[in-house]
């Protein structure tokens, strides 16, 4: 595994411990695309600087670590524009690389693709990244010799590239198109089931939600954004049939360029008759989560959709118990699991569900839960098959 640095900002708008909360997540990502990461390094700014993202002090601490330490990788948490990569480069050397957010997620999704559409999905996400970035990969026309004969050959050659990659992103736009009509036509034979979708953010369990559920083997492993490929399958409860739906997982800082490739892969939320928000109640961001996956839902336009909120995870919940003197407030990481609950049951009026998909816990109740919900939209949508259940 390559050792790798992880750098992130505090800011106006970002907290010392959102920054931390940030970092541990890019860790998260850091390790599923195979680095070890080895030390975060974090400064207080107003704004990243416009030459090295981070101060002359702080980037050169950060370069002579790297340099005791023989590490070849730093990830930063915030996207790099062309000049801060090139300027971050010069300064570390041509062996180290330099990945922003963006890329390191861009290459853990490259790796998971599996179908035509997810693989062409990402990789119309990593032209639209790189586009704008091309020319920092010709620095090295900068040693050429000037003279006659030798001016330009650079800008020529970005050029070039800049046509050669517009071409190939129209190309495979056209291609999403032409997928999107047969994932359409699909839709459309399916239309005389109800459909519910699975969403949540990334690694909250809805692979082995569907798993459990569907009966069938969907990959499903404790990384970020194992699933990329949207899985639809036929599960009965009880005498009602209905399509489960399993979506790629939502995440803070999500690249735009994936968000724009993936809206395809994203109607299946969008027709979907109900959504199960699968919230992971054993991370100790589990309120941010669900923050924001609201936010991508709003995006969608699809916050008017019937939702069931369910909280997964419950065997691995642990919580910090607090001490009678401490004058502290009380936070969510203080709370017992049954505190928790009633917190939730009351917030949401009783629209909230503790499971755990691993272990079956509370199964039966949320299968219960999912066949009253089903049943009712199906009596909506078809009145007169009302008298079979």
């Amino acid at each position: 595994m390559e050792k790798a640095v992880l750098i992130g900002l505090i800011t106006t708008d970002v907290t010392q411990e959102q920054a931390y909360e940030y970092l541990d997540e890019l860790a998260f990502l850091a390790k599923t695309a195979g680095a070890e990461p080895v030390r975060n390094f974090t400064q207080k700014l107003k704004h990243p600087d416009n030459k090295t993202f981070l101060g002359k002090g702080k980037i050169e601490e950060v370069r002579l670590f790297c340099e005791e330490n023989d590490i070849k990788l730093i990830i930063f948490d915030d996207d790099l524009n062309p000049s801060q990569i090139r300027n971050i480069e010069r300064l570390f050397g041509e062996e180290t690389k330099i990945l922003d957010r963006s890329n390191l997620i861009l290459d853990i999704f490259a790796s998971r693709a599996q179908t035509a559409q997810a693989r062409t999905q990402v990789e119309l996400a990593q032209y639209q990244y790189l586009l704008p970035r091309l020319t920092r990969m010709w620095t090295h026309l900068e040693r050429q010799k000037g003279g006659i004969g030798m001016r330009g050959p650079g800008e020529t050659q970005i050029e070039t590239d800049r046509r050669i990659i517009n071409d190939k992103i129209a190309l495979l736009k056209k291609k999403l198109v032409k997928i999107d009509k047969q994932s359409t036509t699909r839709r459309k034979g399916r239309e005389h089931l109800i459909r519910v979708a699975l969403i949540g953010y990334t690694n909250a369990g809805k692979s082995t939600l569907m798993n459990k559920l569907a009966k069938s083997e969907v990959f499903a492993e404790n990384k970020l954004f194992a699933t990329l490929d949207t899985t639809v399958r036929k599960v009965v409860i009880g005498n009602l049939p209905f399509l489960l739906t399993d979506t790629v997982g939502f995440i803070r800082k999500l690249p735009h360029q994936l968000v724009e490739s993936f809206k395809s892969t994203l109607d299946e939320v969008r027709e979907a008759d109900l959504l199960i928000h699968l919230v992971d109640i054993a991370s100790p961001y589990f309120e941010d989560h669900i923050e924001v996956v609201n936010q991508t839902l709003a995006e969608l336009k699809v916050g008017n959709k019937p939702i069931l909120l369910v909280f997964n995870k419950i065997d691995a919940y642990t919580f910090i118990e607090k001490e009678d003197d401490d004058l502290t407030p009380i936070l969510s990481e203080n709370l017992s699991l049954e505190d928790l609950k009633k917190t939730w049951m009351a917030k949401l009026e009783g629209n909230a569900m503790f499971i755990s998909a691993l272990n079956k816990t509370h199964f039966d109740e949320l299968k219960d839960e999912m066949y009253n919900r089903i049943k009712q939209l199906h009596e909506i949508r078809y009145p007169y098959n009302s008298f079979l259940y």
